[in-house]
């Protein structure tokens, strides 16, 4: 595989044993190996106190909405990898359910936002607990500091998160529960994770306008812009899912598009992308209309297995195709322009997906 660059990164929602600091080993990073110090801060001749520059306040209000659009992905994707873990096959992984940052995961002025907004400081804290997961269940909480796993105590300070990697991914592959120490409310509380089995994905906010999803058969990456598009949890989730779907059936890989996607999800996850890369196609090219049916079909499944409804599916992705169509560079039209021979495709599941409902059998395609 490829070693890409994942610097200057907000971070994330890293939901799989393959991808994340928490939930299996890793050498993903979210800031450079040796961390940029924090943005001078600026005192008036009276006062101590700092000021807070534009820059500054801007950085905090971005680092705000990301990490807010961030927890919601985590919370849709949550059921989608967990109850589909089987569907994923040689995908699944046993994972911690758990992302934990401190403020070395950011870099330049957003050293100062993770420190005002999110109150990090040198221990790793709970960032996300994955919705449905062993951790969620026994109650490890967003803001909870990684004290110690198995009795080992977990490191602190810049190189936390590749250091904590290589303590908890053997942990999370070789134990069904993991005793973890955490610090909470000025004292450490000992708690009994039990490991989830899931797909085995990365979920990343993409961190731009433009109305598109990518898969590169490791991860997903929904963007800003597709959020705002979808509104509804369930219409993220059919997105969520149709790119999980299309990771399990390898298509970035029978395409040899896995580089090109994967340098798209690279550069959109920064704090700042460069948005000229996204002119025109991007590089990416439209995905033939048999493998993108074939991911309709296994996402929809996927979908009423975590407990969405299918039945807005065909809707949705009709309203999408209308409001962008294909001839809009760098929509989700744009690649994936075979509507017809899609939505004949989403009819025909949901009508075996409403058959198998009505009469008790299993949801599996």
């Amino acid at each position: 595989m490829v070693q890409r660059n994942t610097n200057n990164r907000f971070g994330g929602l890293s939901l799989a044993a393959a991808a994340s600091l928490l939930t299996a080993c890793s050498n993903f990073q979210s800031r450079p190996t040796t961390p940029e110090p924090p943005p001078a801060v600026v005192t008036t001749a009276t006062e101590g106190a700092p000021v807070v520059t534009a820059k500054m306040a801007a950085a905090r209000t971005q680092l705000a909405q990301m990490v807010a659009l961030q927890d919601r992905l985590y919370r849709v994707a949550g059921p989608l990898l967990i109850n589909n873990a089987d569907l994923c096959r040689t995908q699944a992984r046993n994972l911690l359910g758990f992302t934990a940052k401190n403020k070395y995961s950011y870099t330049g002025e957003f050293v100062d936002a993770a420190q005002a907004v999110l109150n990090y400081g040198d221990r790793l804290e709970v960032a996300s607990v994955l919705s449905g997961s062993g951790a969620a269940r026994v109650g490890l909480k967003k803001g909870d500091g990684l004290v110690a796993a198995e009795a080992k105590t977990l490191p602190t300070g810049a190189n936390a998160e590749t250091q904590a990697a290589a303590v908890l991914g053997p942990l999370a592959s070789s134990n069904k529960v993991l005793n973890l120490t955490v610090a909470r409310n000025g004292a450490n509380q000992a708690l009994k994770v039990p490991v989830t089995r899931a797909c085995a994905f990365k979920i990343d906010i993409g961190n731009s306008d433009n109305i598109n999803s990518y898969a590169d058969g490791q991860r997903v990456m929904i963007t800003r812009g597709m959020v705002n598009f979808a509104q509804s949890d369930e219409a993220i989730a059919y997105v969520l899912a149709k790119d999980i779907a299309h990771n399990v059936l390898g298509h970035a890989a029978t395409t040899k598009q896995a580089y090109t996607i994967g340098s798209i999800i690279d550069n959109l996850v920064a704090v700042r992308p460069d948005v000229s890369m996204l002119i025109g196609s991007a590089g990416v090219k439209p995905m033939p209309q048999d493998l993108d049916a074939a991911a309709d079909a296994l996402s929809l499944y996927m979908v009423a297995r975590a407990g969405y409804s299918v039945d807005g599916a065909r809707a949705f992705w009709q309203r999408l195709a209308t409001q962008y169509p294909a001839t809009v560079l760098n929509g989700y039209t744009a690649v994936h322009p075979a509507v017809s021979f899609r939505l004949a495709a989403i009819d025909k599941t949901v009508a075996d997906i409403r058959n198998k409902q009505a009469a008790k059998k299993p949801l599996v395609p």
